[in-house]
């Protein structure tokens, strides 16, 4: 739940008492500062600001959100429910840019990691299909409906309505 720039100065902090624990001879307490310093490495790697992102995205924060997001320099290191998150907020950032490609590339990537819950990952599902029945792609629209309407018992009531809604809609076509 860290910034960068945050992370570098609370890492900086425990090396300093790190170094000043050595210089004490107090090696026990180095050694729990530099474990922490690791902890934060790894959490750099591992988890990223995607805690901060998520809350300025439901907070409809776009641009805070996806300043923090960007800060992810690899976000194929990220952890797999992560990961998945950084790609659903991507596309939704995306989305709401109306850059549908990027959006339809980031909600495919969502969908094959684990989300938050099901919902959440037929949301993914549903939003590629929709932007493929837009961009007149109704053969891939027709598999990602397919792979949504396999979560239809555990979905809520407004998601069933919006894949019926796309259903109908691809029918058209």
């Amino acid at each position: 739940m860290f910034t960068n720039q945050a992370r570098v100065f609370v890492s900086l902090m425990f090396l300093a008492l790190a170094a000043f624990f050595i210089y004490q001879h107090t090696y026990q307490l180095a050694a729990v500062a530099l474990l922490l310093t690791g902890f934060l490495v790894w959490g750099y790697f591992k988890e990223g600001t995607i805690v901060l992102a998520a809350r300025h995205f439901h907070h409809k924060e776009y641009d805070k959100a996806e300043k923090l997001l960007r800060q992810v320099r690899n976000p194929e290191y990220l952890s797999k429910k992560r990961r998945g998150f950084y790609e659903f907020i991507m596309g939704g950032i995306n989305l709401q840019k109306r850059e549908f490609d990027a959006a339809e590339r980031h909600y495919e990537i969502a969908a094959q990691y684990p989300l938050r819950s099901v919902n959440d990952h037929v949301a993914a599902l549903v939003h590629v299909a929709n932007i493929s029945i837009r961009n007149g792609n109704y053969e891939k629209a027709e598999a990602y409906l397919g792979l949504a309407d396999k979560h239809k018992d555990s979905i809520t009531a407004k998601m069933r309505e919006v894949l019926s809604t796309l259903h109908k809609e691809l029918k058209k076509h």
